[in-house]
């Protein structure tokens, strides 16, 4: 018998998903649409002196493993940089298309397995990432 794809832990990740904020200032801000599956997300984020997140609000519109990879990155996001969240977009990458045995180092992503073997859900998987990593740049 398969593995459900869509885990208790999944879903309560993706239910655990905070509403976008107003934040103090927008520093930076993205908005991507994945073309694989549709899934689309703004991210704003508001940097400290150093370029490191000091807060973020995401607005998400995605399957479960959209919404579960958004709560984890919004989980962990304050306090990293550019050159962070770039390293963890590529481990994150190299995970699901099977070049890595582990997500890397961002807590949490590994409850994402079940996606790592259908294709189709990497794109909502990997949009929160490379959107934060656009509202970084466009603050720089």
């Amino acid at each position: 018998m398969n593995a459900p794809l869509y885990t208790t832990e999944i879903l309560r990740l993706a239910a655990s998903l905070s509403e976008p904020a107003q934040l103090e200032r927008e520093d930076g801000g993205a908005e991507l649409r994945s073309p694989t599956c549709g899934s689309t997300i703004a991210t704003t984020v508001m940097v400290d002196p150093d370029g490191n997140i000091a807060a973020l609000s995401q607005r998400v519109h995605a399957c479960a493993f959209g919404q579960a990879s958004a709560a984890l990155a919004e989980r962990s996001a304050t306090g990293r940089d550019q050159a962070s969240v770039a390293a963890a977009l590529a481990a994150l990458t190299d995970w699901l298309d099977g070049r890595a045995e582990s997500p890397g180092i961002w807590p949490g992503l590994d409850a994402l397995a079940p996606a790592r073997s259908r294709k189709g859900r990497h794109g909502a998987i990997l949009l929160p990432f490379r959107a934060l990593l656009a509202a970084l740049e466009s603050a720089a």
